[in-house]
């Protein structure tokens, strides 16, 4: 599994350890990944997500995941987010048309 968040696009980054005597070896920063069920009012259901908590933070900002996703371009979403925006669009559509 990919050590990325689907919102904000961290990943993991690489630097030194650097010692008192200034011996330095490579270590990883790893993001602070999040196993989070969130609700999509549009699906009617919860949506687990593997996200940094800065990109929760986003996300409640926003006003919540449907209107998070809504709002921001293609471009700037990963497959995984785009796959999830295109439901909830198409879950919107079918309530529009039924209503």
């Amino acid at each position: 599994m990919a050590k990325r968040c689907i919102i904000t696009g961290k990943g993991v980054q690489t630097g030194n350890n650097v010692s008192h005597a200034n011996n330095k070896s490579r270590r990883r920063f790893m993001p602070n990944l999040q196993s989070v069920s969130l609700l999509s009012e549009t699906l009617g259901t919860t949506v687990t997500l593997r996200i940094s908590s800065r990109g929760l933070r986003t996300i409640e900002h926003n006003g919540g995941l449907d209107a998070f996703l809504l709002s921001t371009p293609n471009g700037k979403l990963s497959c995984e987010a785009k796959r999830l925006k295109k439901r909830i669009l198409g879950s919107a559509e079918k309530r529009a048309a039924q209503a």
